[in-house]
């Protein structure tokens, strides 16, 4: 009985720990203002004028958090991965919460 308790404990302070985590989103226009280097081969919009360049605008937030960090990890490879490492190793983890925030918050397509 009592480990029916405890365990239901657990769960409700997992779920509350949730939440927190994946609300700690970053500042869009801090975000907007570091975007002016990717703007180079993403687009002042977030959209690609290249087609071999990916669009930015409209990803979901913590699909770009994860793509970044793991540019700066250096754990992607091919296509344009040697630049984006070195593009992400310079972005501290507020840099890029803030520019997967900014990307995020732009419609998908530039419209």
């Amino acid at each position: 009985m009592k480990l029916k308790h405890y365990a239901v404990a657990g769960l409700f302070a997992l779920s509350a720990a949730v939440p927190a985590v994946a609300s700690a989103a970053g500042d869009v226009e801090a975000g907007k203002a570091k975007a002016a280097v990717c703007a180079a081969c993403h687009g002042q919009n977030g959209v690609a004028q290249i087609p071999m360049y990916p669009n930015l605008a409209g990803q979901h937030e913590q699909y770009l958090v994860s793509s970044l960090k793991a540019y700066k990890n250096k754990q992607r490879s091919g296509g344009q991965a040697a630049i984006m490492q070195g593009q992400a190793a310079a972005l501290s983890d507020d840099d890029i919460a803030n520019l997967a925030a900014y990307y995020a918050s732009l419609p998908a397509g530039g419209k």
